[in-house]
């Protein structure tokens, strides 16, 4: 039987991917599933650089205001909602667009996943107490210790990838990176074209600090300060997040917004590079940069046009 396809546009932050994704939906039809760990969360939206209200009426989004800031998502409930989505659009004979820059949920939705043990409760505990005590980046450096791999890959800030990747070597005796390795992550239930998007180094740094500069201008401190009041503490993981983290120092330990806004761009920056190194290890992403549509809308007319042709022979 064929595949469902899906046309999927990645790579780092700033570099106009949902913008690349609207005009996609505008040329070819279709709708767009997003593939981004913090536009899930409902109230964050000036901070995850969210498509506007006006954009999501003209093209319909799937995954974007999943759940509240202090509920839990993960990459399993990702792939359980978008493979929905991906599913419902391939039967309606409309493009499916998956759009975004967690490499985790864009692997884990054409890949599959690792399967392994579950959370073990009292280890969670531990590690909590732990990071509370001593600070996230002990558990970071412990993690080093035991999987260097896995520990180069996840950010020290990300507690929850980072106790999960502890749990899992105690629980089943093997580091994570190494049962990745083996599972080479084989369920591909799809057909996929991979675009990925890129801008010279420098250029996209101006271009993250410009949009850093444009989210304090068009009101993230103010959003932060109604999570604050909506009572979603300071320590959830969506509020240690990109921007988030930064603005809740700045109004709960007074650091100056300025120095709070240096820290976001230069924070950012070091983001993007991680997440350039994720997207470059897969060899099935075809890059353009970012201002090359003409070379974008080639390479998709021709992929769709290829699956139209299998389907009619």
């Amino acid at each position: 039987m064929k595949k469902p396809v899906l046309v999927i546009v990645c790579g780092p932050t700033a570099t106009g991917k949902s913008a690349l994704a609207i005009k996609l939906a505008r040329e070819f039809g279709g709708e767009v599933v997003g593939a981004d760990s913090m536009q899930v969360y409902r109230y964050m939206d000036i901070g995850t650089a969210k498509p506007t209200v006006e954009e999501r009426a003209e093209v319909r989004h799937h995954l974007i205001d999943v759940v509240n800031p202090d509920e839990d998502f993960n990459a399993g409930m990702y792939v359980e909602k978008a493979r929905q989505a991906v599913e419902t659009l391939n039967h309606e004979r409309k493009p499916a667009w998956v759009v975004g820059g967690t490499g985790l949920y864009i692997r884990a939705l054409t890949a599959g996943l690792v399967d392994g043990p579950g959370m073990d409760k009292n280890l969670r505990v531990r590690y909590v107490r732990e990071m509370k005590e001593y600070g996230a980046r002990y558990l970071h450096e412990k993690l080093k210790v035991k999987d260097r791999e896995a520990a180069e890959r996840i950010h020290p800030n990300d507690a929850v990838r980072v106790m999960r990747a502890l749990e899992y070597i105690e629980t089943s005796g093997e580091p994570l990176s190494l049962r990745q390795r083996n599972h080479r992550f084989a369920d591909r239930p799809y057909d996929c074209l991979k675009i990925g998007m890129t801008d010279e180094r420098a250029f996209l740094y101006r271009k993250i600090d410009s949009r850093c500069d444009r989210m304090v201008k068009n009101g993230l401190v103010g959003e932060v300060e109604g999570l604050l009041a909506r009572g979603f503490a300071e320590d959830l993981r969506p509020m240690q997040s990109l921007g988030y983290r930064h603005i809740v120092r700045h109004l709960t330990e007074g650091l100056p917004l300025a120095e709070a806004l240096s820290l976001m761009k230069q924070d950012t920056r070091n983001y993007a590079k991680r997440q350039m190194t994720w997207f470059r290890a897969d060899r099935e992403v075809r890059w353009f940069g970012s201002a090359d549509w003409d070379g974008i809308r080639k390479e998709v007319e021709a992929f769709l046009g290829s699956m139209v042709a299998v389907e009619i022979s």
